[in-house]
């Protein structure tokens, strides 16, 4: 009689006892995901405890499935629209920085060659430094008072060739007439008391972000300067570690072109600015130490900085006479022959190794995308080019 009764009880017995061996399991079958993070854990805890560092890298991601494909080409286009929008937006500032880091680069062969005479980089980099400012301080202290003084009979003078302007038998007069110089010069005067003031304002802050930019430069190659090892090593580890040995190679003969490249514009501008000097003082031309300086300032420019000058210089001989004049200008057609195929390829020609038309068309696609600092790094960028090309490109193609 007591069966049927117990059936019940042992049946809700059995009920509860599932559902509490239901409740003890439902962790591991709700979230079975968590042994695997705990084992995870505990093997990084091993590998910190045996290698004391971050372990090795895994197994590589397909890069052939088609999630990847489409990410690969996506972050591409993203990266490339994003540099594209820093150079439209940070253009200038790129500018100083690359013209920063050129000039760095062209005195790393000076500061290479102190550290393997064992100065220590800091002093090397110290020692170029200030012997550059040395250089630079003792230069304007020497120039600047004759220069001043010449500017200031150049100012004098001004009234003087006013009167030979409208001096119809002068040379001066003549060119007048011919070109009606006296006539647009009035013109530019008068325009208008507004447009000269604001042309003095717009000078004077022209001046003011041109001494801003120029110290910019001279801290950021500083800067470039004494980190330029580790700047190297950077960029040296971003290559293929089987490649890297001739990278190495190649990029410490690009920073020599640079080195060179510089070094050597530095010495032709001294000669064409000594010349001008000289031959100014022979034949009576006034201002020669300002030209002088005006000339070696415009030959750092390369194919069209010492034309550019000589022409100017012309202009100012024809205050002498004609024949000084022509004889003025005849002289830089020679120098420019002879810097082109005489002093170039003694002081830059087994460094930079550049045709004459490689240069010139160099020259004026910089200049076209860069303007003026486009045309100082042409050159060595174009023998840059030129390197990779001949080391790299022309035998894989010779190959293939």
């Amino acid at each position: 009689m007591n069966r049927p009764s117990q059936a019940p009880e042992d049946a809700e017995i059995r009920a509860q006892e599932e559902v509490r061996t239901k409740d003890e399991e439902s962790p591991e079958e709700q979230d079975p995901g968590q042994d695997r993070i705990q084992e995870a854990m505990n093997t990084a805890a091993e590998v910190a405890e045996k290698t004391g560092g971050l372990g090795t890298p895994g197994l590589p991601v397909n890069r052939r499935s088609p999630f990847m494909i489409g990410l690969t080409g996506a972050f591409g286009v993203a990266v490339a629209y994003g540099i594209i929008q820093l150079f439209l937006h940070a253009r200038s500032v790129l500018i100083l920085i690359f013209l920063a880091f050129f000039i760095a680069a062209g005195l790393d062969p000076l500061v290479g060659w102190l550290v393997r005479h064992r100065v220590p980089r800091w002093g090397a980099v110290l020692i170029v430094v200030v012997g550059g400012m040395g250089i630079v301080g003792g230069f304007l202290a020497a120039a600047i008072p004759p220069m001043a003084s010449e500017a200031t009979s150049l100012a004098h003078q001004i009234p003087h060739y006013l009167q030979d302007l409208q001096n119809k038998n002068s040379q001066l007069g003549k060119f007048n007439v011919k070109y009606h110089v006296q006539d647009r010069l009035t013109k530019l005067l008068t325009s208008g008391s507004g447009s000269l003031v604001g042309g003095v304002i717009g000078a004077g802050a022209l001046v003011i972000g041109t001494v801003s930019e120029i110290l910019a430069i001279v801290v950021l190659s500083i800067y470039f300067l004494i980190g330029l090892p580790q700047i190297k090593l950077f960029f040296y580890r971003l290559i293929p570690h089987s490649r890297r040995p001739r990278a190495i190679l190649i990029g410490d003969e690009i920073f020599a072109k640079v080195g060179g490249y510089m070094l050597g514009s530095f010495i032709t501008a001294v000669i064409a600015g000594f010349g001008t000097y000289i031959w100014l003082l022979a034949w009576g031309v006034p201002y020669p130490l300002l030209l002088g300086t005006f000339v070696a300032f415009l030959d750092l420019i390369p194919v069209i900085g010492s034309t550019v000058g000589g022409i100017v210089v012309s202009l100012v001989a024809l205050t002498v006479s004609l024949p000084v004049a022509l004889g003025t200008l005849g002289f830089y057609v020679f120098y420019r022959l002879a810097e082109d195929y005489l002093i170039v390829p003694r002081i830059q020609g087994r460094t930079v190794e550049i045709p004459a038309l490689v240069s010139l068309v160099a020259v004026l696609i910089g200049g076209v995308l860069l303007g003026i600092v486009g045309v100082l790094v042409a050159i060595p960028v174009a023998a840059a080019i030129r390197l990779l090309l001949m080391e790299v490109a022309f035998p894989r193609l010779d190959k293939s």
